[in-house]
């Protein structure tokens, strides 16, 4: 039985269509002691299911450590969102909730390489001098 029933199936198949090119989901995980470890993977491989322009690949935090530094991943479980650029993009944990919006609008965005920024925000990022770590937190209510 998967995460997602029809009905999400049917509208996530549907906030896919906006997809213009290949996306790479690489995922980190480890098989024990990871509280959402296997959920999250799932949650994944469901997505690469519903769209043929998702790929996932799956890797293990502890026996593949050649990818995690490659990726700079410090915790897990992490999905990365790439296509042949990696942007950056991370989620660390189980995207649920207004999480997995977030997750679709993020494939949607990379999909197409670009951000949707108006261009004046363009224009401010473009002034900074030094690069910028910037992390959203959230947590389930």
């Amino acid at each position: 039985m998967g995460l997602l029933c029809d009905a999400d199936v049917a509208e996530v198949r549907e906030r896919l269509e906006e997809m213009a090119n290949p996306v790479k989901l690489v995922h980190f995980t480890q098989e024990q002691n990871l509280e959402y470890g296997r959920e999250a993977r799932q949650l994944l491989e469901e997505l690469a299911q519903i769209n043929d322009k998702i790929s996932l690949e799956a890797y293990d935090f502890l026996i593949d450590k050649e990818k995690v530094a490659e990726y700079a991943i410090d915790k897990v479980p992490a999905t990365v969102i790439r296509n042949g650029t990696d942007y950056g993009i991370r989620f660390y944990g189980l995207p649920a909730g207004y999480e997995f919006a977030a997750l679709l609008d993020a494939i949607v965005a990379v999909s197409k390489g670009d951000s949707g920024l108006k261009p004046e925000s363009r224009e401010k990022l473009a002034q900074l001098s030094k690069p910028l770590h910037l992390q959203v937190f959230t947590t389930p209510t």
